[in-house]
């Protein structure tokens, strides 16, 4: 039996959104205490005095996440089951994040976990699709998690960009119709919003590795339940691009291995002479304050959130063109093999 069948799914979403939001901005200031007083805390060095700043916040982006999720089970339970699976799916990351933050997994254990972690989506799937579209949401699951796992560092860089990307997906969910989706995107946005008032420079808090897998981890699970893998992608470019630009450079590296973005003599970020190329290095071509870096790779960030927003809006239209449904077809094809 539905709990409140009179209320839109919009409503729903919105309602799970602000939930979100007021359980991660209330408990965020205790549980930036708490993990100081545990002295689970790291240096900021990308500030000339070196600030003491308080790790693995990501706890508070799952707290308010989970409020939200659960509101929407308890709001509108005909959409129990994939809402229950995507809250499996994230804590499961994120717990993959705890520990990644307190032992430094290895990026092949790292990938596999992740993978683990994907396999209950694979009772979200589509009915009667084939193993090779099953296997392929896991590995997306995992990689996207890792693509929002390794463009970070600075100052709100990871919460911002994540914000962006479900205000995105929201908008694009809502222009396709797709209602039931928004529930995830805006209980994971109205957190992120929250944790972005104590991540944005300077820093009060680290999102850690806790925060950043599951953004990546509820954009693939957006992808796959409301079925916008394409606009997905689109919001994920300054991730992929990121990632591109380290693995073309230096292949996969570990945390040991990479070498920090470094200070000059006026505190602004400096490009190091060696070492892997990322997105944030391509725009250090001159010395950037951090918070003037992290606007700019927001500024991306926003460029292809419109684009995938645009495309949310053709996309009723393209259906009508003859080359994309051979296209389509094709898919189809891909669905079922297996």
């Amino acid at each position: 039996m539905m709990i409140l069948p009179q209320l839109p799914l919009y409503v729903i979403a919105i309602i799970c959104g602000l939930l979100s939001f007021s359980m991660t901005r209330l408990f965020m200031p205790k549980i930036i205490q708490k993990l100081e007083e545990a002295d689970i805390v790291g240096k900021d060095i990308h500030k000339s005095w070196k600030p003491v700043v308080a790790e693995m916040g990501g706890f508070g982006i799952i707290f308010g996440f989970v409020l939200g999720m659960f509101s929407g089970i308890y709001m509108h339970d005909i959409l129990a089951f994939p809402l229950v699976i995507v809250l499996v799916v994230i804590l499961l990351v994120g717990m993959i994040g705890i520990l990644d933050d307190l032992l430094a997994l290895s990026s092949k254990s790292k990938f596999f976990l992740l993978f683990i972690a994907g396999l209950p989506l694979m009772w979200a799937a589509p009915p009667n699709v084939g193993i090779l579209y099953l296997i392929t949401m896991p590995i997306a699951l995992s990689i996207g998690s890792n693509l929002t796992n390794m463009l970070a560092g600075l100052n709100g860089i990871e919460s911002g960009l994540g914000v962006i990307s479900m205000t995105s997906l929201t908008i694009a969910c809502i222009l396709l119709g797709k209602y039931d989706v928004t529930i995830i995107s805006m209980s994971m946005l109205g957190a992120l919003l929250a944790f972005l008032y104590f991540n944005r420079y300077p820093a009060k808090i680290f999102p850690g590795d806790t925060g950043t897998l599951i953004i990546g981890a509820a954009i693939v699970c957006i992808a796959f339940i409301g079925r916008v893998k394409l606009i997905a992608l689109i919001v994920l470019m300054p991730n992929i691009i990121d990632a591109a630009l380290k693995f073309y450079s230096a292949g996969v590296m570990n945390r040991s291995q990479q070498k920090p973005t470094q200070l000059n003599d006026e505190g602004k970020l400096v490009r190091p002479d060696v070492g892997f190329k990322s997105l944030i290095r391509l725009i250090l071509r001159k010395p950037i304050a951090e918070k003037n870096a992290v606007k700019i790779i927001w500024a991306i960030g926003i460029v292809f959130g419109i684009l995938g927003i645009i495309v949310a809006l053709i996309m009723p239209g393209m259906l009508e063109n003859q080359t994309l449904m051979n296209f389509l077809q094709i898919k189809e094809m891909f669905y079922h093999l297996g």
